[in-house]
């Protein structure tokens, strides 16, 4: 018995999808909620999020959780054409950056301040994603990856991530005064504390100590410390959950992780 042939299936145009085939989810390929997060364009979460509120088409198809991108699959975001397949294949890469005082984390500014993205190596294709932020008075390690699930992961509360910094104070810091900031004060936009907090050297009014956080609220180390009377003069970050500033990185310099600093990071995140 000869079968009926099926309905001829139209490849997408650059501009207009023409293929209107509603996407099966079939297993082939990559999720779409896995890869669009890689490519950091959001958190699985948002994405998700995205999805159940129709706001992403596969060839002109509003698309389901789970649905599996294959080759040639026309894919729009709020009506705007997102080129996927450059993020379908490429390893995890991941910077320890020494950032100097004076650049800022974006990518463009409209100041003309210095950016940190204008220091890092080129990418063959997708683009570096910082992990957090510090001000432009901060200096000190950021991490930036090529993988945006992996970023969201290491800068989610819900993971309590702790960051070190080196900090100089000018002022009197007595005993009282750190097991308060350990205890926790209350600022502007909540309570907030030091998880740890110990002196290092110096001598007279400027000291260095080292502190701990687990949050990545804005400028909270200077706000800690302002909120006991004391300045801030140098703030430098040091380490990042368990990825420290090697001291042979510069400022405006970077360094790659290996494969194996790699491999402990993705299990950190419970990644593969």
């Amino acid at each position: 018995m000869d079968k009926k042939p099926g309905k001829p299936k139209t490849r997408p145009t650059p501009r207009i999808p023409t293929h209107k085939e509603k996407p099966s989810g079939t297993d082939t390929g990559e999720r779409i909620q896995k890869l669009l997060a890689r490519a950091g364009l959001g958190s699985r979460r948002e994405i998700e999020r995205w999805i159940e509120e129709g706001r992403l088409t596969v060839n002109g198809n509003k698309v389901q959780l789970g649905y599996h991108l294959k080759p040639d699959d026309y894919l729009q975001i709020n009506g705007r054409v997102v080129k996927w397949d450059k993020y379908a294949e490429q390893p995890t890469r991941v910077l320890v950056y020494h950032k100097p005082v004076g650049e800022v984390v974006t990518r463009r500014d409209p100041e003309g301040r210095p950016v940190i993205f204008t220091q890092l190596p080129r990418l063959p294709v997708g683009r570096w994603i910082a992990v957090g932020r510090l001000d432009i008075n901060t200096s000190g390690l950021i991490l930036v990856t090529n993988n945006g699930e992996l970023a969201n992961r290491l800068m989610h509360p819900s993971r309590q991530v702790e960051r070190e910094y080196a900090v100089r104070i000018l002022g009197e810091v007595d005993d009282a005064m750190q097991e308060r900031l350990k205890k926790g004060v209350e600022l502007e936009d909540g309570p907030a504390h030091f998880d740890d907090i110990h002196f290092h050297i110096g001598e007279g009014a400027n000291k260095w100590f080292y502190v701990t956080v687990k949050q990545g609220r804005n400028r909270l180390v200077r706000r800690l410390w302002e909120s006991q009377g004391v300045k801030v003069s140098r703030l430098i970050r040091v380490r990042y959950g368990d990825v420290t500033l090697p001291e042979r990185v510069r400022s405006h310099g970077s360094y790659e992780l290996e494969p194996k600093e790699l491999q402990a990071l993705m299990a950190f995140v419970e990644l593969a």
